[in-house]
Order: structure tokens, then C-alpha cells, then sequence
């Protein structure tokens, strides 16, 4: 029989019914979506708005707080985030499309900082948000640099079919996954969205190893060939300064660096 769960793990649940990004949520809607009793969770809940990790809203439900934001910019995504806005605002101005900074997290690629404007076509990630990898751009080279059990964890998984476009077959995966080694970009044509495409590169730590992808977002007509060169320049750019800052970081108090390997526990 299982253990009952702690408070701190009945606190956890709490907070990630928030991961999904549909809040505001009623205190049921938590209650049901972290299966604790209405009691429970409303003795929590309220402890958290208390400490500022989440916030009540004058119709009576929950978002999260200044609190969880304040913990949550001090995690080395946040850190990579700061080095990367300035390239991010560079490739914007360049190309007024979606820009986009994603980590792998486990078998899914998150979502660290994306710029858009009111010219940029709509797309369904969101900050703090998870997409599959075998199915966006920067999922493509988080998943080609990551290590082989990686994909086929992935594959094993079943290759979910998200528009007619999306690669399915697990060859067919591994062949693009092979060409975005060989070509250092990965290029989506509505495998995620229909009426978007997206070109990623790699962004690599000091080890070499590539700990993140940026990302262009715009619509099939575009020609994801005109955007490459500022892509790649800025990749590069970014990666060199992710190299210099994580490195002296660790030298200075032990802290690792960002890691592409942002796998869960079993």
C-alpha cells in the first residue's frame, strides 16, 4: 500500500494543477486536480496565499503569486533567459516573427522566454508551457543533441500525430533527427500547428553540449532559408556567452550551469 502523502507533496500538487497555464483555478478545481479533500486543500491554499505564493482573485479563485514568479527567476532557465533576451530582441527586429528560448525538460521541450508582436502569426506555446519535441522545432534539436535513450524513450512513447504533417513514424524521426546533426538546424513545416513553421538551432554550453534551442515561428509562405544566418549568428552568440557565464559560476560558488539534461525521477 502506498504511503500516504506528505504535506509537502500535497503542497507540490497544489501548485503544479498551476503548470498547465489555464488559471485562474476555483479551490475545487484544484482540490480535484491535486485529489485531496476540499478541507485539505482549502487549509493549504490558504497558507500559500498567505506567504505570496498564490493570490486569491476578488471572484474567489486562485492564480499563482508574486511569490512562486520571485523563486521561480532565480532557476537557471531564468538566468538563461536574462543572456538570451538581448539576441531574442535582435532576431525580432530582424524578422518580426515569433522568437522562442525552450530547454529539454524529460521528453518534452520547455518553454523559457518567447517574444512575439502584433504582426507575429499565433502559436500555442506559452512561457512555462511543455510541447512535444518530436513535433517542434526546438524539440527537434533538443532531441537530436540529447542523449539516444532520450529518443527512444520518446518513440516508445508513441508518436502522437498532432496536425497530417507531424512525423510519426520513428525512421522518419530518427532520419530528420540525423539531418539536424549533420546541418546544425532543425526546420518544422506544420508538425505542431497547421499554418505555422518554425527553424531552430542550437545553443551549446561549455562542455559543448546543447543545453537549449532558439527558435523562429512564422507561416509556410515565408522562406525559413532568409532567416538561418541571423538564427544561427545569434545562436552562436548566445552560447557563447552561456559558456562564459555558467562556467566562471561554477568556479566561483560550485553551481552547475543550465543543463539539457532536465530529466524527471522514475
Amino acid at each position: 500500500m502506498r504511503p500516504p502523502p506528505s504535506v509537502a507533496g500535497k503542497v507540490m500538487a497544489i501548485l503544479d494543477t498551476f503548470a498547465h497555464g489555464d488559471a485562474p483555478l476555483t479551490l475545487s478545481e484544484i482540490c480535484r486536480r491535486a485529489a485531496l479533500p476540499l478541507a485539505t486543500g482549502h487549509r493549504l491554499v490558504g497558507e500559500l496565499t498567505r506567504g505570496g505564493f498564490l493570490e486569491r482573485l476578488p471572484g474567489g479563485s486562485y492564480r499563482v503569486g508574486v511569490g512562486m514568479w520571485r523563486i521561480g527567476a532565480m532557476a537557471a532557465p531564468g538566468e538563461l533567459r536574462e543572456l538570451a533576451l538581448p539576441y531574442m530582441e535582435d532576431i525580432y527586429e530582424v524578422t518580426h516573427a515569433n522568437v522562442q528560448l525552450a530547454v529539454r525538460n524529460g521528453v518534452k521541450a520547455l518553454y523559457v522566454e518567447k517574444l512575439r508582436g502584433p504582426r507575429s502569426v499565433p502559436i500555442v506555446s506559452r512561457v512555462g508551457g511543455e510541447l512535444p519535441l518530436h513535433a517542434t522545432g526546438v524539440g527537434k534539436i533538443l532531441l537530436a543533441f540529447a542523449p539516444e535513450e532520450v529518443t527512444a524513450e520518446v518513440v516508445a512513447a508513441g508518436l502522437q500525430p498532432l496536425t497530417r504533417h507531424t512525423v510519426t513514424d520513428p525512421a522518419r524521426l530518427r532520419a530528420a533527427l540525423a539531418e539536424v546533426r549533420r546541418t546544425g538546424v532543425a526546420v518544422v513545416r506544420e508538425e505542431m500547428t497547421l499554418g505555422t513553421c518554425s527553424v531552430a538551432a542550437p545553443v551549446r554550453g561549455a562542455g559543448g553540449d546543447v543545453v537549449a534551442a532558439l527558435s523562429i515561428v512564422t507561416t509556410p509562405r515565408t522562406d525559413l532559408r532568409t532567416f538561418v544566418p541571423a538564427l544561427v549568428t545569434a545562436a552562436k552568440a548566445l552560447s557563447r556567452d552561456v559558456s562564459g557565464h555558467f562556467s566562471t559560476e561554477r568556479k566561483g560558488n560550485g553551481h552547475a550551469g543550465p543543463s539539457a539534461q532536465h530529466d524527471r525521477p522514475d
